[in-house]
């Protein structure tokens, strides 16, 4: 039959080569001599002996202990679950209730465990407004990135209003390395004066006209008349700021712009319709305030996108891993305890049992 070391064997198997070893033993061979010959490790025969001594099973089990020993605590599944249907945070993914819950204190708990107990509950169901992601999705070829203000992105959506035929226009440029909103705009026309006013309010929102040249952030956008006009290539090249294109019909070529958009009009609130450009920019108050100091953005470790323009990301997420290992090592402590207790209840029970009889 070859060699047995290294094979997952069955039960019955199992005592087919016990019996062999034992029948050959009667006949004056040795176990070790056996276990030579079979090819299989000694240690494994005498413990499989031992579990047939003990009248235990010889089937094969899963590795590791049948419940780890950091496992989540009852306590922690009920503030999961309360979490969770409360109604403020409703409309929120198991991701962004998990941060959300990290920077409360409410509980330590990895994405897997969250999704693993809402599952169990039934609120994994349509939990806030978007869909799955493909993961196929490539990013261009640019230079790599090291901090805020290296690379803004730019681009112009439209806006349904109540009258057919008629839109307003959200204009937004946002850092990439930080995915914050640099500055925005509300127009009723599409124009390059209005993109004109936009990069320059980001020239001054972050103070780039007193940085060296060299250290001035490159603009990405797309090849629409209003990026291509002759004042934003002017305005470009007078302050320094290296100007992209992307390539026709490749929204991936400037992803951050397409994802921001796509999380504006996913929105809980998003009103879907405006009645106004007044109605319009008093919603993008609100948004934008919120996306940029509350929002957790999955793409840059789930902090907000004015954490990371500040550069407090990797401190953020030293601190939840720090807190979430502090938390594993107190649930193992925790369980051990409760294993303790149950062997010390089990044995009372056995001994009380015992002198009864």
């Amino acid at each position: 039959m070859g060699p047995i070391a290294g094979q997952w064997i069955k039960a019955q198997t199992k005592l087919e080569i016990l019996t062999v070893i034992e029948t050959s033993q009667q006949q004056g061979v040795s176990v070790r001599r056996s276990c030579a010959i079979l090819v299989i490790a000694h240690r494994r025969i005498l413990r499989w002996q031992q579990q047939v001594r003990q009248g235990q099973s010889l089937a094969n089990l899963t590795p590791g202990p049948s419940t780890p020993l950091h496992r989540v605590l009852p306590e922690e599944i009920e503030q999961i679950v309360a979490l969770a249907k409360s109604e403020a945070y409703v409309d929120l993914s198991h991701r962004i209730l998990t941060v959300t819950a990290w920077d409360k204190g409410l509980f330590q708990a990895s994405f897997s465990t969250v999704y693993r107990v809402l599952k169990e509950q039934n609120l994994m169901t349509a939990r806030g407004p978007g869909g799955t992601h493909n993961g196929h999705s490539k990013a261009p070829v640019r230079k790599a990135l090291t901090g805020p203000n290296q690379r803004w992105c730019w681009d112009i959506s439209y806006l349904l209003t109540f009258q057919k035929g008629e839109y307003l226009y959200l204009y937004l440029l946002l850092d990439e390395w930080s995915r914050k909103a640099i500055q925005w705009r509300i127009s009723w026309q599409q124009t390059a004066e209005e993109s004109r006013r936009l990069l320059e309010g980001g020239l001054v929102a972050e103070n780039i006209l007193d940085l060296p040249e060299d250290q001035r952030p490159e603009v990405l956008n797309d090849r629409g008349r209003q990026m291509k006009a002759r004042p934003i290539q002017r305005l470009c090249e007078d302050h320094g700021l290296p100007q992209l294109f992307a390539r026709p019909r490749t929204p991936n070529d400037n992803p951050f712009i397409e994802s921001a958009f796509s999380t504006v009009k996913r929105a809980p609130e998003y009103p879907g319709r405006f009645l106004d450009d007044g109605q319009a920019v008093a919603y993008f108050e609100r948004y934008f305030a919120w996306y940029d100091t509350e929002h957790y953005h999955s793409g840059i470790d789930y902090v907000t996108p004015h954490q990371a323009h500040q550069g407090l990301r990797p401190q953020i997420v030293a601190q939840r891993q720090r807190k979430k290992l502090a938390q594993r090592r107190r649930r193992r402590v925790e369980n051990q305890k409760q294993k303790t207790g149950r062997q010390t209840t089990n044995q009372q029970t056995t001994m009380t049992a015992s002198l009864v009889v």
